[in-house]
């Protein structure tokens, strides 16, 4: 039989507000366990919550920005249930009236764009956080109450690549709309996805399996993939699936049964006595769609008709709002969108990989690095040593005009002084000069790399190959 996978995806995302959702606790990561809490997020008698109205803004920018209707009348609920990280044993949530209904999210596939329906977009707080060890587990309540957002999509992904492509989308326009740090390391964006199989042609939904404890992009890739797998298995062998929730577990790289799935009604939902129902104007949904910044998708078509870059490269740009930034910033010192775009997508992309960082925490500011690639363009330093220098330029923090005269850097493109180098080289490699008379193209590259490797990375690649040519009579 012939199945397809359906995947629904729930995100949480912490919004970036200075205070909890509830109460006025701070909401600083990293701080003593315990020491951010009171009486409202740890659910002591008597204590009541006020609604932070910055949470509540950025929640409906991300409704707006997803194409959402944001609802004129919502409320609060509670939703009840028990577990050792949750003081109060139930957590403030919405059920029935959420904020907001109905968007979508476009994401780019390998030969098209496929759009996914959001199915709600409402505001609650967070539970506190178990910390583990052997012989004990301790509850750190700092980030109870914390804002959090959820953004439910509809089952309409297909596939683990689908998925993965559906939340770097989801993070890189979070990231635009700046009301969250969407940091996974953190705990301030988390999913849980939502997977079942069906025969292929068929549109009702089969058993699902909820999956949670996915720390990356990549782990929910890969617990997809397993628990597609597994489901198939037990399909192909006349075996019923169970709706449950599976926990990843990424040593094993395997999914392991947590507990049967609730349904909405276990939670026994009821409207939150301490918080009334209320209702958001057309005026303030109006203002705060105006303030909306440029959108990912809108600034990479204005990169590529006021830049010319093509649809990979503004794609490539856009896709992390702090290189878009910079790269903006480059372009206001050097003018060639072209070039900055080849520097920030080869060596200073390679830099931030090999050193785990964002572009925002280098040491290297659009001023230095437009210098650096002004040398190399007008051919003053060589591709080879112009990378060096950029590594030195992150190490040191030193402009790269200081470090190409401390090092005396500079291209050497003086015929006189290559002659010298080139003679050299060709008679220490006698039998790559005979290949290259002999019709081997190849040969010359080596002899050019050689030069290269004799000059410390100085001789002008493109003059060392005129001469080259001249001397051994090719073309």
């Amino acid at each position: 039989m012939n199945y397809e996978a359906v995947i629904g995806l729930e995100v949480h995302l912490h919004l970036k507000t200075k205070t909890k959702a509830f109460c006025g606790c701070s909401t600083e990561f990293g701080q003593t366990p315990n020491s951010q809490t009171c009486p409202v997020c740890l659910g002591f008698p008597g204590s009541l919550p006020v609604l932070n109205r910055v949470a509540l803004e950025y929640a409906i920018k991300v409704a707006l920005a997803l194409g959402c209707k944001v609802q004129e009348f919502t409320k609060f609920d509670r939703k009840n249930y028990f577990y050792p990280d949750l003081p109060k044993n139930y957590q403030i949530s919405q059920y029935d009236l959420p904020l907001s209904l109905g968007g979508f999210l476009d994401i780019q596939l390998e030969n098209q764009v496929k759009r996914i329906g959001i199915r709600r977009v409402h505001l609650e707080e967070d539970a506190g956080k178990l910390i583990h060890r052997e012989d004990l587990s301790l509850v750190d309540f700092n980030r109870s109450g914390m804002p959090l957002l959820e953004i439910v999509s509809e089952p309409e992904i297909n596939s683990p690549q689908e998925a993965h492509s559906y939340l770097a989308t989801l993070k890189s326009l979070i990231e635009y709309l700046e009301v969250s740090d969407c940091d996974m390391e953190k705990g301030s964006l988390r999913c849980d996805a939502n997977i079942s199989l069906r025969e292929k042609g068929h549109t009702g939904l089969g058993t699902k399996t909820e999956l949670k404890n996915m720390n990356s992009f990549k782990a929910v890739k890969e617990a997809l993939a397993f628990e597609i797998e597994r489901q198939l298995g037990l399909l192909n062998k006349g075996k019923s699936l169970i709706q449950e929730t599976r926990l990843w577990d990424a040593r094993e790289s395997e999914t392991i049964s947590m507990r049967t799935k609730e349904e909405a009604m276990d939670y026994r939902y009821f409207p939150e006595p301490d918080l009334s129902p209320f209702t958001i104007s057309q005026e303030t949904v109006k203002k705060i769609k105006e303030s909306l910044p440029e959108l990912p998708k809108e600034r990479q078509a204005r990169l590529i008709r006021e830049y010319k870059l093509s649809e990979y490269e503004a794609a490539l740009i856009i896709s992390d709002k702090g290189l878009a930034d910079y790269f903006e910033e480059c372009l206001k010192l050097y003018a060639n969108p072209k070039a900055i775009f080849n520097w920030l997508s080869g060596p200073v992309l390679s830099e931030l990989n090999n050193r785990g960082i964002k572009i925002k925490e280098l040491n290297l500011s659009a001023e230095k690095i437009a210098e650096l690639i002004t040398f190399f363009q007008e051919g003053k330093i060589s591709n080879l040593v112009a990378k060096g220098v950029l590594t030195q330029m992150i190490t040191s923090g030193k402009t790269a005009a200081d470090i190409i005269a401390e090092k005396n850097l500079i291209q050497i493109s003086d015929v006189k002084s290559l002659d010298k180098i080139i003679e050299e080289v060709l008679k220490e490699n006698a039998k790559s000069v005979s290949d290259y008379k002999a019709g081997k193209s190849n040969a010359l590259m080596f002899l050019v790399g050689q030069i290269m490797k004799k000059s410390e990375g100085k001789a002008n690649p493109k003059i060392v190959q005129e001469i080259l040519k001249d001397k051994l009579g090719g073309k």
